[in-house]
């Protein structure tokens, strides 16, 4: 069984940043691809960023392409989102989730474990 721990959510002003954490256990997590989503109120989890199992490959939603950057130390099973130029409409529970192929994918059905998500909130 994978377990999937976020943190680093809060509360940030328009501009800022924030740098959110995922701590994996339970499995080999370096053969595993590993996605960020989020999912406003109201609205269907987005695909955010996703990164293949030994790092080489990653992937970015329009919206969010060159302001957040995924990346992953598989020594410490942890994979990380840093997010910087923040907007109000980043606002949204952030989760972090896992696959068990190795390359990536944007499709939420096609990861097989997830985390129980962390609020980010940006105040304009």
């Amino acid at each position: 069984q994978v377990q999937l721990v976020e943190s680093g959510g809060g509360l940030v002003q328009a501009g800022g940043s924030l740098r959110l954490s995922c701590a994996a256990s339970g499995r080999t997590f370096s053969s595993s691809a590993m996605g960020w989503f989020r999912q406003a109120p109201g609205k269907e989890r987005d695909f955010v960023a996703a990164i293949s199992r030994g790092g080489g490959g990653t992937n970015y939603a329009d919206s969010v392409k060159g302001r957040f950057t995924i990346s992953r130390e598989n020594a410490k099973n942890t994979v990380y989102l840093q997010m910087n130029s923040l907007k109000p409409e980043d606002t949204a529970v952030y989760y972090c989730a896992g696959r068990d192929l190795g390359f990536t994918s944007t499709k939420a059905y096609e990861y097989n474990y997830w985390g129980q998500g962390t609020q980010d909130t940006v105040s304009s």
